[in-house]
């Protein structure tokens, strides 16, 4: 009975671990499908970008962690700003087969970057050492980083909930997502909002990968890899929803972790099944808005 509620606590705790990175980096998934009405489906590569910076910035330029995080974040978010002037921008407001075309595009240019630039093996992540080894919590032996995962990412989320649901800046996104015409006869300038929006989007996915890039092996292939766990967590939390991406984000974190400790010849394949399941059940996801 131990070993297993010790199995169990194991699985709940790398799950949760798991389930916020997941969460951090389609969060700007679900905003820029949600809230901006873009189908990106390269958000992969900012992700990417985002890992590839935080280990290089700690193995090839001794940069503190914590600003190697920050530089995760600012950099793809700058990144991301070019492309949405020079290609995004022009294809808001398109039908959806354009997008899906461009940004799958994007995807196999910046895995062909990637491999160029930095080989194809996976990059390791050197950690300071005040995140290595253990934290003792309630009797209990926990990896450190996965703590500081899951309080960090947690500060992540609480800010991000408030800054769209509590903030003129939110208000102004959804305003100019409903009635954009009516947005701009207002005075709110809507190309500069989603420019802000995106690149924040971005910046998301870039600190997503970047703290998960010693759970999510950072290498060429990530955005082709990890793009459908991406979309699971959106489409079942449910569009224009930041409530609905984290349920999902957790359910899809300690259900695949539970799958890979107790039944690893079935891989992720209960992951598919049940999103195919729910969304027969629920179209719009567990909170999306109905048609």
């Amino acid at each position: 009975m131990d070993s297993f509620l010790a199995s169990l606590v194991s699985v709940a705790f790398h799950g949760l671990a798991y389930g916020m990175i997941l969460y951090v980096i389609s969060v700007g998934l679900s905003i820029t499908m949600g809230l901006m009405g873009f189908t990106n489906l390269a958000h992969g590569v900012f992700a990417m970008a985002g890992g590839y910076v935080l280990v290089t910035s700690l193995s090839k330029f001794n940069i503190p962690f914590p600003l190697a995080l920050f530089l995760s974040f600012f950099l793809v978010a700058l990144v991301s700003v070019i492309l949405e002037k020079l290609l995004y921008q022009k294809l808001y407001g398109a039908i959806e087969l354009e997008q899906v075309l461009l940004t799958i595009g994007i995807i196999y240019i910046g895995v062909a970057c990637a491999r160029l630039t930095f080989g194809t093996l996976q990059q390791p992540v050197v950690l300071p050492e005040y995140l290595r080894g253990q934290f003792s919590l309630l009797g209990r032996d926990f990896p450190a980083y996965r703590v500081f995962i899951i309080c960090f990412s947690s500060l992540i989320i609480g800010s991000l909930w408030f800054g769209v649901e509590r903030t003129i800046w939110g208000a102004m996104v959804r305003a100019s997502v409903d009635h954009g015409a009516m947005a701009q006869s207002i005075g709110i300038n809507t190309k500069r909002l989603f420019t802000i929006t995106f690149a924040l989007g971005s910046g998301m996915a870039g600190l997503g990968g970047a703290l998960g890039a010693d759970i999510v092996a950072i290498q060429p292939t990530y955005p082709l890899e990890q793009l459908v766990f991406f979309l699971i967590v959106v489409s079942v939390g449910g569009l224009g929803s930041l409530k609905g991406p984290f349920v999902a984000a957790l359910l899809i974190g300690v259900t695949d972790t539970a799958c890979k400790y107790w039944i690893p010849e079935l891989g992720s394949f209960f992951i598919y099944i049940a999103t195919i399941g729910l969304l027969l059940w629920r179209p719009a996801g567990l909170f999306g808005k109905r048609s």
